[in-house]
């Protein structure tokens, strides 16, 4: 009996988060999760929106990145869509099943769900874009790839 009332209480207050508060924890774990495959030092990224799409269990999410020259992001996948603009510098894409090809500023690139892909800044200026990830909602925003 007691560890029922506790789970109502749990879930009474798991109702009354608010919006803002599950915007926080979201973008915490996105922050959290692609910082994981990057270089501890070297990328820089500022959240700009997340949000619902109007396609059930999908949602977007949109972040500034910078790479210092030679950094790396390190091989990774998303649980969907990645459509990055390339805003400054270039960098090096590797996508598997495609060869490696330079993306330069004002240039952009498409990364289908679940492909295994890496972007490196060979430059000797940082590398700006922006990210935008149509990704499945309660999966992680990226994870290693081999």
């Amino acid at each position: 009996m007691k560890q029922s009332s506790i789970s109502v209480k749990a879930a009474a207050r798991a109702r009354s988060v608010s919006a803002p508060a599950m915007m926080a924890a979201a973008v915490v774990g996105f922050v959290m999760s692609a910082t994981a495959l990057a270089q501890t030092s070297g990328i820089r990224r500022e959240m700009i929106q997340q949000g619902d799409l109007s396609v059930p269990g999908f949602q977007v999410i949109q972040a500034r990145a910078e790479l210092a020259p030679g950094v790396s992001a390190g091989r990774h996948t998303h649980p969907g869509e990645e459509v990055t603009v390339m805003l400054e510098g270039e960098l090096v894409l590797e996508i598997a099943g495609q060869p490696p090809r330079k993306v330069k500023a004002g240039e952009a690139f498409i990364i289908p769900a679940g492909v295994p892909h890496d972007a490196r800044n060979e430059g000797s200026t940082p590398t700006r874009l922006l990210g935008t990830w149509i990704v499945e909602k309660g999966k992680p925003m990226a994870s290693p790839a081999p």
